[in-house]
């Protein structure tokens, strides 16, 4: 939690400095504000963090777009984050190889939060996949190929490799 959080400020090109905590048995981030009480969960602080980078496109444009993106941040914290076992990992997996099936982004046609946070999400669980459940779940390996080239979202984060074969020739 905390550390997606600094990898997001430096994306958005924020100044470091902020202050995270973690709070309770399931180490929820807590962001301490200098004013007041601190923003507490993953999703609540980095849409602040969005707004205060003036990038607020990352959260969606349209009201439909806003929603959806709303969705994919709120599965992450609720499925992926709660999520365990080897048929969680399944299941989530499935659920969005069938949603990228036609999309380029979580949200559709545009870059956002909602690919940011599921990129760091998953990139634990995408590192130890087997080329075959890589191309088990090929709009998922597409969708993340394509994320971590997205500029100043990987960082330190290790590269996952996929085969270059002929599942792969269409590059965007």
């Amino acid at each position: 939690g905390a550390e997606e959080l600094v990898l997001l400020e430096q994306l958005l090109g924020l100044p470091e400095g902020n202050k995270y905590g973690v709070q309770g048995e399931r180490k929820v981030p807590v962001l301490q504000t200098n004013n007041g009480p601190g923003l507490t969960g993953l999703m609540t602080i980095a849409a602040h963090l969005v707004k205060q980078a003036k990038k607020d496109q990352l959260l969606g444009t349209t009201a439909e777009e806003k929603a959806v993106v709303q969705q994919w941040l709120e599965y992450r914290v609720t499925r992926v984050d709660g999520g365990s076992s080897k048929e969680d990992t399944r299941i989530i997996l499935k659920d969005l190889n069938i949603h990228l099936e036609d999309k380029v982004y979580l949200a559709g046609n545009i870059f956002t939060l909602a690919d940011i946070l599921m990129y760091y999400g998953l990139h634990h669980i995408m590192v130890d996949l087997t080329v075959q459940e890589k191309e088990k779940y090929l709009n998922v390996s597409r969708w993340f190929n394509h994320i971590q080239h997205y500029p100043g979202v990987r960082q330190h984060l290790s590269k996952v490799i996929f085969m270059k074969n002929r599942l792969y020739t269409n590059a965007h």
